[in-house]
């Protein structure tokens, strides 16, 4: 433990008096003296508790101190039951050979402090705290989990003081001890573990937010990416796998503690297998619902399926009025990794609201694969207003804001050599519109593919528009327009200054409309008529004809 998480606990009764700056130096013990020269009994790293019966003058207390600090302990905590205020002579000793000095308020026991020190640096105390982990560890195994990954990690603050939570690849949090995290903080672990794990480093991996550190423990489950001759890629699960964030330095931790918190995880992993086996309905109903669509299946039939569904996927809420498809792809640039149950993994996740905490809310989503694509059939409930209107369009999901909250995490775990691409259908209300639904989602996947980026995501607006057909143009191809048509231009700017692409992309965007032009640019109407002219001149095009119009507009939008 860190000498500053003394100061942070207010049942100690503890006051800094100097040595500010020395606050992170590791605790690894405690002590009581009032011996004038305590050498032989300190080995480093302790907390020495004096009631200051060893000073009987101001000189003793250069000597005491310098014998502390030589012997390499963490800091000086003195009482102020014996002599009231704290001397400054042992104050000024204390800042002349750096060692932090507490002083303890004459109501706080020094038995109270020692407890609470042994407790944090024990590895006795870890170990008593095992044994618990590994009743309940075998109690979730042989049955249903009494509480789930909460009933642990309370385990772990009541008895060892640590604030821990579980956290999903995208920062989501799935379980906590205490207040829970602020989603800035959740994306940065996640971020940092994901790119720890891409890197080989060993962990736990460390991190420090806004002054606090926290150490990073992967979460994996029975063949979810161990170690051992028949081990999966990497790259198969760490876009899935729980992380379990501690709100502490493991760096200094003994190896009881470190075993502890990997049987935490251990016992959390449980959890999540089982989890998983849960999804195994839902899975298996989006697989059914899909080889209906793609095989061309009555729309009777189709619906059939929904009802059997719907009930699975909103329990209470009868049937689905409205449903939306959305496709996702994760391609690796090496290796003969099957994407399809990734996608579906990371799918299931990123369909659920990142501000939501807990496992339950993926409970509605179901995800199939087909080769490596994942697809999901999400349900849109019917959402009421006052006059009764169905408003089930309007919770529809939008490309962009699924992957707003998760990119940074996701572009981590990607590392260089994978992407993730994601394409977003329309609402629709019937078994007709699920073949449209499906094929709409991979168009817009198709798009995104084309953009860079690691991740990426299109919708269903963007397939009505031109966008749809300029990721497609061959890059030769997109070159030669482009520097035929704006090359002129550029090295006229270039050469005198004339703003000619600005001009040109003004004129256009206000549909050619002088007035208009010349008031965004804030020119008089016949300078942008000397700068359409010298466009003209130098292209040898006419903007007031719409073939020669459309040309330049995408032009520009493909340079």
């Amino acid at each position: 433990m860190r000498l500053r998480a003394l100061l942070e606990t207010e049942a100690l009764g503890l006051r800094l008096l100097g040595g500010e700056e020395e606050l992170d130096r590791t605790v690894r013990g405690v002590m009581t003296t009032d011996l004038r020269d305590p050498s032989r009994y300190l080995s480093g790293g302790e907390l020495v508790l004096t009631g200051l019966a060893w000073r009987r003058n101001s000189a003793d207390s250069e000597p005491f101190v310098r014998i502390l600090a030589s012997a390499g302990v963490a800091g000086l905590a003195a009482g102020e039951a014996e002599l009231g205020a704290i001397p400054d002579d042992l104050v000024s000793a204390c800042v002349r050979n750096r060692l932090p000095l507490f002083a303890v308020n004459e109501d706080v026991a020094f038995a109270t402090i020692t407890e609470y020190v042994v407790r944090q640096v024990s590895g006795e105390r870890a170990g008593d705290l095992a044994a618990v982990v590994d009743r309940h560890r075998r109690l979730m195994t042989s049955g249903p989990a009494g509480g789930g990954p909460d009933v642990v990690l309370d385990l772990l603050t009541t008895d060892l003081d640590l604030r821990a939570w579980v956290l999903s690849p995208t920062g989501r949090q799935i379980a906590g001890a205490g207040e829970p995290l602020a989603p800035g903080v959740c994306a940065a672990l996640a971020s940092e573990h994901l790119a720890a794990v891409r890197t080989g480093r060993r962990g736990p991996h460390r991190i420090s937010i806004q002054g606090i550190t926290y150490s990073l423990f992967p979460i994996r489950g029975h063949g979810r990416g161990a170690a051992g001759p028949g081990a999966r890629d990497l790259r198969e699960t760490v876009l899935s796998d729980w992380l379990l964030a501690v709100e502490a330095d493991a760096g200094d931790w003994p190896a009881e503690r470190l075993d502890l918190l990997q049987g935490v995880t251990q016992l959390i992993a449980v959890e999540r297998d089982r989890r998983d086996a849960a999804r195994t309905v839902r899975r298996r109903l989006a697989q059914e619902v899909l080889e209906l669509v793609q095989t061309g299946a009555a729309p009777a039939e189709i619906a059939a399926r929904l009802r059997v569904a719907a009930p699975v996927l909103l329990p209470g809420l009868g049937a689905a009025p409205h449903w939306q498809v959305v496709v996702a792809r994760v391609d690796w640039e090496s290796g003969d990794i099957p994407g399809g149950p990734v996608a579906q993994s990371l799918l299931e996740e990123i369909l659920v609201d990142p501000s939501v905490s807990g496992p339950e809310p993926s409970d509605r989503i179901a995800v199939a694969h087909a080769g490596d694509e994942a697809i999901a059939l999400v349900p849109l409930p019917s959402l009421s207003g006052d006059a009764g209107e169905d408003k089930g369009p309007d919770s529809a999901l939008h490309a962009d804001e699924l992957l707003a909250a998760v990119r940074d995490p996701l572009a981590a775990g990607l590392a260089d050599d994978g992407r993730i691409t994601l394409g977003v259908s329309a609402a629709v209300h019937s078994a007709e519109g699920l073949r449209g639904a499906l094929e709409e989602a991979r168009h817009a996947r198709r798009v995104a593919a084309a953009r860079p980026g690691r991740v990426c995501a299109a919708g269903h607006h963007e397939l009505a528009s031109h966008v749809l057909l300029l990721p497609f143009v061959p890059d030769d191809v997109r070159r030669a327009f482009t520097a035929r048509l704006l090359d002129p231009l550029r090295d006229y700017d270039r050469r005198h200054r004339a703003e000619l692409i600005p001009t040109l992309e003004a004129f256009l965007d206000c549909d050619g409309s002088w007035t208009r032009c010349a008031t965004r640019l804030h020119l008089h109407v016949n300078t942008l008529r000397y700068r359409v002219g010298r466009i003209e001149q130098l292209t040898g095009r006419d903007l007031s004809r719409l073939e020669d119009k459309l040309d330049f507009f995408l032009a520009l939008r493909m340079s």
